[in-house]
């Protein structure tokens, strides 16, 4: 159930609603936008009258969420959430964000040298694995701590955020001190002992959509992360698996207006993992801006023939300049900008 208070709503009349959802048995998540507050009831609970919680004062409307998910639910926040960082970059406004960065930490020369590209060609996020989910046993796993601290250093050398994906519960107060958002893999996605731990943090958590997952079975493991108080999550479209077997996967990117329509969180497009080939990720990247997308995640690499993972999908980085300047083009276009 969603109740949405009145904009003169006072904070005693807001606690007053509160309190009632409360002892009525639901769990209440508070929403308060620039010019309203939102309350989100979500509980076991199915017979109850409406009229019950209208009739208090402050209340403006009182909505029955038919969806399996509540929180994460447009309604819940209509104007669309907007993760913020500290150094003031915004994913959910008007500004496209760009994550770029190697597949996996290499090395500390290859990783600042990818940093370097990425920072002056406009990205505000180093991304690259310290911890790889491989489909072999016997690929490269990643650096673990060690390529934490290198991503931290070269993010703080050339002004970048960092992002890098957590695998499982252990790994989460390694990462913190060396992050800024948490991303969750594909393969994780219905991983929910991990998502419950994520929403207990402050943290922003990049949610990846799972291989074979639908658009709903997405936003309900959002669900999980909010329900635990995390309200700073990305959704991202990486790819699903279909029976075309040309790419990698299928960037499915009619799913960023769907999400746009169905949820208020933000959402990101991998077209490096939704392709898995270099000289389709520029293509799709301009298309998931086209689409609406708030935030693009690309893989770069100084020398993509001796990655030692996803080399195949990676740009070099005067492919990586290039799709920059026809991004900010694409934006314009759609009355946003890349930042």
């Amino acid at each position: 159930m969603i109740v949405a208070m009145q904009e003169i709503a006072s904070e005693e009349q807001i606690q007053q609603v509160i309190e009632r959802l409360i002892s009525m048995g639901f769990e209440v998540h508070r929403s308060t936008g620039e010019r309203q507050t939102v309350l989100g009831a979500v509980g076991a609970r199915h017979e109850f009258d409406i009229r019950d919680i209208e009739v208090l004062p402050g209340v403006g409307e009182v909505h029955r969420i038919s969806s399996p998910y509540k929180l994460v639910a447009r309604s819940f926040r209509p104007e669309g959430t907007v993760v913020q960082f500290s150094n003031g970059v915004r994913i959910g406004a008007d500004t496209v964000i760009i994550m770029a960065g190697p597949c996996s930490v290499e090395s500390r020369e290859q990783l600042f040298a990818v940093a370097e590209t990425v920072s002056k060609a406009g990205a505000k996020f180093l991304r690259g694995g310290a911890f790889k989910p491989r489909s072999s046993p016997y690929s490269f796993q990643g650096l673990g701590l060690e390529a934490l601290k290198i991503l931290r250093e070269a993010g703080d050398k050339y002004n970048l955020l960092v992002i890098s994906e957590v695998m499982e519960i252990s790994q989460i107060e390694v990462m913190l001190p060396y992050v800024d958002i948490l991303q969750v893999g594909a393969r994780n996605m219905q991983n929910f002992n991990l998502l419950r731990e994520l929403g207990k943090l402050k943290t922003p958590i990049l949610l990846k959509r799972g291989i074979a997952a639908t658009i709903e079975e997405l936003l309900l493991s959002a669900e999980y992360i909010m329900a635990g108080g995390n309200y700073h999550i990305i959704a991202c479209e990486r790819g699903i698996r279909t029976f075309e077997t040309y790419t990698r996967n299928t960037l499915d990117i009619c799913a960023i207006p769907v999400i746009h329509k169905l949820s208020h969180l933000p959402i990101a497009s991998d077209p490096s993992h939704g392709t898995g080939l270099r000289d389709k990720v520029a293509p799709m990247a301009r298309a998931s801006v086209a689409a609406g997308a708030d935030a693009l995640l690309i893989e770069v690499h100084h020398n993509p023939d001796k990655a030692l993972s996803d080399g195949a999908q990676s740009l070099y980085p005067q492919q990586f300049t290039e799709l920059m300047d026809s991004l900010k083009m694409i934006a314009s276009a759609v009355g946003r900008k890349i930042a």
